[in-house]
C-alpha cells in the first residue's frame, strides 16, 4: 500500500508538471527549417487542422509536423509494434509480441518496399519524415513529447526516440493489412475443430453464403474476355504444430481489430442523385474497428492554395497519424470509402522439417534463418532464430508449447503482405484523383489490404472497385490449412488481374451497399475471392432501410446518418418464434414476455435487447462450448445466425447434446429453455429481479482505453490515460455495428471508429465524427471530445473550403522556413 500511495504521489507530480507542458503551440508562429514557403494550419474548436501550402511537399512536411504534435506517442508507439520493438519500451511483458512480428517480418517488407514506390511518393513520405523530425528536434525532452514517456522512464523503459523515416510510414501500412486481412484464424480454427469432431460437423459451423436471401455487393456482370464486363447477362435470381501457430498469430497484437477478431466489419454505401433531395449523390462510411484511446483516425484537411499539376491536393479526411495523406474522404471532385473486402489472401502450409531441410516436390530444400535480436527494458537482449520455407516464415516455431509430431511439424504463413506493393502510392493518387477513370487508376495501385472501395463524384456518378493483390490457387479453396511438401495448392505466380476484379458504374438500382457481404455470386465469376465472408445481415438490413427512404421521398444527408444508428438485431425475428414456442416455467416467463411483439431494436434502454442478448449468449455457449476447443468457440456474429438458424430446423442435432451430461441427451428445446432460465439468473443477479427496469446499455457499455498503457495493470497509470465507460446501442451485426464477445461479456470491443456522410452536392455539407478526439495527450481538451456526441449519433461538420474552414477557426499557425 505504501509503495502504490508512493507511485502514486509521483504519478500526480508528473501529470502537473507534465501534461500542459507536452500541449502543443496552435496559435502563433513557428520555424520550420525544410520549408520553402508559408503554411498555414487552422484548427476548429475540435482540434482539427486543415492545412495549406503552396507545394506538395510543404503540405505533407507540415503533416507530418501536425501528427507529431498531436500524436508522437502513438506514433512511436506504432513503429514499435511494427518492427517488434515493443519490449524496448515495456520490457519483457511484450516479449511475445515481439517474437510474433518479428517472425512476421512487416518492417523487413517495407524497408524492401520503399525503394520500389514512385519517386513523387518517396518525395512526400521524405517530406513527411523532416516535418515529424523537425517537431522532435524542437522537443529534446519527454516530458516535452507526452506524459507517456515520463510514465514509462518511471517504470524503467521509453528511451528516447530516433528520427522518423519513410520506412516507418510504410510499416504501418502492413499493420493495416494484417489487422484486414480474411481467414488465416478460421483455417486454424476449422483444423482444431476436427480434432474434436468429425468433418461434417465442423462444416456445419461455416456455412455457405445465403445468396439467395442477402444480395452480394455486384448483382450484374462478369468476366468476359480477360476483363470484368458489368454489361454481361446477369443470372436469375490439426495437430500440435497448427496450434503452435494459433499461439503465434494470437501473440500478433492487434492494431485495428479485436484480438478474439470479434466484431470487425464495416458499412458503407452510395446514393445516386436520382433519390436525393439536391439532386447529386450521398455517399457513407464506417469502418469497425477496435475500440482504442486515441483512435486510430485522425481528422485533417490538407490544401494546396492554388491546384497546379505540382500541387494537385485538396482532400479532406481520416488520417492515421504516422502516414502522410488521407485514407478516407474527399477531394474537391469525389469521395471514396472503405469496407473490408476480406478476400482470402493467407494460407497455412503444413510442411516436414527436418534439421535445416524441408520436404518439397520430393526433393530436401533447405530452410532460410535468420536471427532477430530484441532488446528488452530492464532485462538481456534475447535473440531468436526465424525461419522461413518458400511459402513464408514457420510461425508454430516461435513460442512452441511441445515438440511437434506427425506427419506435418511445422505451419508456414503466405501472406500477399509479405510481398513489397504499392499502397504508399495508391494514397496520394487516391488524393488527387479527379474523376472516376483517375480514381480507378489509384485504386488498381491499392495492393494490400484489398478493401471494397464505393465512389461519388461531384458530377453524378457513382462506382463500386475491388482492387488488391489477390491470390489464384492450383487447387483447394484456402478454408483449411493445406500439405505444403506437394506443391499441389502452391499459388500461381501472378494474383488475379486488376482488370478481372469487379467494379460497377451507375448501377441500375441507384445505390451500391457495401458490409462486408459477399461481393459477388461465385456461379458467376471465377477465380474465388473467398468464402469466408460476412453473412450479409447489416448489408440487407442497409438495402431494406435505403429502399423504404426512397418511397417516402428524396433523401438527404440526415437519413444517411439514420441508418448508420439503426439497431436492429438481424436474427431476432428468427429465434423469437423458437423461444416463444418452448414450454417455460418459473420467474424467467416474466422476462421472455419482454420479447413478446419485440421488434428487434436495441436501443441502449431496451429491457428487451438486454434479455434476448443474454439469451443468445447462453444459446451459443450451451450449444457449443461442449464440443469445441477454446479457440474455435463462438464469438457472436452473423456465422452463428446462419449455424443456428439451420440447427434449429434439427432439434436433434448432436450439437445440442452437452457432452458433459453422460446419461442424458439434450434436444433443442432443452437448450432453448436453458438458456432462458440462465439468461434470467444472470441479468436478476447483475440488474434487478424488476425484468421491465433492465437495460441493454447497462450491459453493453464502451470503455475507451488507452492503445498502450490502458491496460497496465496499475489503476493510477489506467486512470491517467482510460475514459469512459458509456452505455451503447446497436450490437455485433447491427448496421450501429457495437461488437461484444459472447465467450466475455457484454461489454464493447469493436465500434464503429468514425462515421462519414459526403454530400457531392455541396462538400461543406459533408458531416463527419471520430470516435475519440483529434489529440492524443491525455486531459487536452480535444483529447476525447468527440465521444459523447459518437455515442448519441451526432455528426459534426466536415468543413473543406478556405471560407468555412477560416470562419470556423479558433486557432491558427503559422509555419514558415
Amino acid at each position: 500500500m505504501t509503495v502504490l500511495l508512493a507511485l502514486v504521489l509521483v504519478l500526480a507530480g508528473v501529470v502537473v508538471y507534465t501534461v500542459r507542458k507536452s500541449f502543443p503551440q496552435v496559435d502563433g508562429s513557428l520555424r520550420l527549417p525544410g520549408l520553402t514557403s508559408n503554411v498555414e494550419i487552422y484548427r476548429d474548436k475540435s482540434g482539427i487542422p486543415h492545412i495549406y501550402a503552396d507545394s506538395a511537399a510543404d503540405l505533407f512536411m507540415a503533416q507530418g509536423f501536425v501528427h507529431a504534435q498531436d500524436r508522437f506517442f502513438e506514433m512511436d508507439f506504432r513503429r514499435h509494434l511494427t518492427a517488434g520493438r515493443l519490449s524496448e519500451l515495456f520490457g519483457a511483458s511484450t516479449l511475445d509480441n515481439d517474437k510474433a512480428l518479428r517472425t512476421m517480418g512487416w518492417r523487413r517488407v517495407a524497408e524492401q518496399e520503399v525503394p520500389e514506390l514512385a519517386q513523387e511518393t518517396r518525395g512526400y513520405l521524405d517530406a513527411y519524415a523532416k516535418g515529424v523530425n523537425a517537431w522532435l528536434s524542437a522537443n529534446p525532452n519527454a516530458s516535452d513529447r507526452s506524459v507517456e514517456y515520463s510514465v514509462l522512464k518511471l517504470q524503467g523503459g521509453g528511451g528516447t526516440p530516433e528520427k522518423w523515416t519513410p520506412v516507418d510510414s510504410v510499416a504501418w501500412l502492413k499493420a493495416m493489412a494484417w489487422d484486414l486481412r480474411s481467414n488465416v484464424e478460421d483455417e486454424i480454427d476449422r483444423a482444431l475443430a476436427l480434432t474434436r469432431l468429425p468433418r461434417e460437423r465442423v462444416e456445419q459451423l461455416y456455412p455457405g453464403y445465403p445468396y439467395d436471401r442477402h444480395l452480394p455487393i455486384v448483382n450484374e456482370g462478369t468476366v468476359l474476355q480477360g476483363r470484368f464486363d458489368q454489361q454481361a447477362e446477369p443470372r436469375l435470381r490439426g495437430n500440435r504444430a497448427l496450434a503452435d501457430a494459433a499461439g503465434t498469430l494470437a501473440d500478433v497484437p492487434g492494431t485495428m481489430r479485436t484480438a478474439d477478431r470479434s466484431g470487425v466489419g464495416s458499412n458503407s454505401w452510395v446514393i445516386s442523385g436520382e433519390y436525393t433531395t439536391s439532386g447529386k449523390p450521398l455517399l457513407a462510411n464506417d469502418p469497425h474497428l477496435s475500440a482504442q484511446l486515441p483512435s486510430v483516425w485522425y481528422q485533417a484537411g490538407l490544401h494546396c492554395r492554388k491546384i497546379t499539376e505540382a500541387c494537385p491536393y485538396d482532400v479532406t479526411g481520416f488520417t492515421f497519424s504516422g502516414v502522410p495523406g488521407v485514407i478516407i474522404g474527399h477531394t474537391d471532385k469525389i469521395a471514396w470509402g472503405f469496407t473490408n473486402l476480406g478476400p482470402d489472401v493467407a494460407d497455412l502450409f503444413l510442411e516436414q522439417v527436418d534439421g535445416d531441410t524441408y520436404l518439397y516436390k520430393g526433393s530436401r530444400l533447405p530452410v532460410e534463418s535468420r536471427e532477430e535480436k530484441i532488446k528488452v527494458a530492464g532485462g538481456k537482449t534475447v535473440t531468436i532464430t526465424v525461419k522461413s520455407t518458400r511459402h513464408g516464415p514457420l510461425i508454430n516455431e516461435v513460442i512452441p508449447t511441445a515438440k511437434p509430431s506427425g506427419e506435418a511439424n511445422a505451419v508456414a504463413l503466405q501472406w500477399t503482405a509479405l510481398t513489397p506493393g504499392r499502397t504508399a502510392d495508391a494514397i496520394f493518387a487516391l488524393n488527387k484523383a479527379a474523376d472516376w477513370q483517375e480514381f480507378k487508376a489509384a485504386a488498381s495501385l491499392f495492393d494490400v489490404p484489398s478493401q471494397n472501395l464505393v465512389y461519388a463524384d461531384t458530377s453524378g456518378k457513382i462506382g463500386y472497385q475491388a482492387p488488391g493483390r489477390i491470390p489464384v490457387r492450383a487447387n483447394g479453396d484456402g478454408t483449411w490449412p493445406v500439405p505444403g511438401w506437394t506443391g499441389a495448392y502452391d499459388w500461381n505466380p501472378a494474383p488475379i488481374p486488376y482488370d478481372q476484379l469487379p467494379s460497377v458504374e451507375d448501377p441500375a438500382d441507384g445505390f451500391i451497399v457495401t458490409a462486408n457481404n459477399a461481393v459477388i455470386d461465385p456461379e458467376r465469376y471465377k477465380p474465388l475471392l473467398t468464402k469466408d465472408w460476412s453473412y450479409g445481415y447489416r448489408s440487407e438490413r442497409i438495402r431494406t432501410l435505403i429502399k423504404e427512404a426512397i418511397k417516402k421521398g428524396p433523401i438527404d444527408a440526415a437519413t444517411m446518418s439514420e441508418i448508420q444508428q439503426d439497431t436492429s438485431n438481424g436474427f431476432a425475428e428468427t429465434l423469437v418464434p423458437a423461444l416463444m414456442r418452448v414450454d417455460l416455467a418459473g420467474p424467467s416467463v416474466r422476462a421472455r414476455a419482454l420479447l413478446d411483439g419485440w421488434d428487434g431494436e436495441q436501443g441502449q434502454d431496451s429491457a428487451a435487447a438486454a434479455y434476448f442478448n443474454a439469451v443468445w449468449r447462453h444459446v451459443l455457449t450451451l450449444t457449443f462450448d461442449d464440443d469445441l476447443p477454446e479457440s474455435a468457440r463462438p464469438t457472436g456474429g452473423d456465422r452463428w445466425y446462419e449455424v443456428v438458424r439451420r440447427l434449429l430446423e434439427a432439434p436433434e442435432d448432436p450439437f445440442w447434446d452437452d457432452t458433459a451430461t453422460k446419461n442424458l441427451t439434450e434436444t433443442r428445446d432443452d437448450i432453448l429453455r436453458q438458456a432462458l432460465a440462465s439468461a434470467h439468473q444472470e441479468l436478476a443477479d447483475r440488474l434487478g429481479e424488476d425484468v421491465k427496469a433492465w437495460r441493454w446499455g447497462d450491459l453493453h457499455r464502451l470503455e475507451l482505453v488507452h492503445g498502450s498503457l490502458g491496460t497496465s495493470g496499475i489503476a493510477p497509470v489506467e486512470a491517467l490515460f482510460n475514459r469512459g465507460p458509456l452505455p451503447m446501442g446497436g450490437g455485433k451485426d447491427a448496421v450501429n455495428a457495437t461488437g461484444w464477445n459472447v465467450q466475455s461479456g457484454y461489454e464493447i470491443t469493436a465500434v464503429p471508429s468514425m462515421r462519414m456522410v459526403v454530400d457531392l452536392s455541396d462538400l461543406d455539407k459533408s458531416r463527419w465524427i471520430n470516435l475519440t478526439g483529434a489529440s492524443g495527450h491525455a486531459f487536452h481538451g480535444n483529447y476525447w471530445d468527440q465521444a459523447e456526441a459518437w455515442a448519441r449519433g451526432d455528426l459534426l461538420p466536415m468543413r473543406s473550403k478556405p471560407e468555412s474552414v477560416k470562419k470556423a477557426a479558433v486557432h491558427t499557425l503559422r509555419l514558415s522556413p
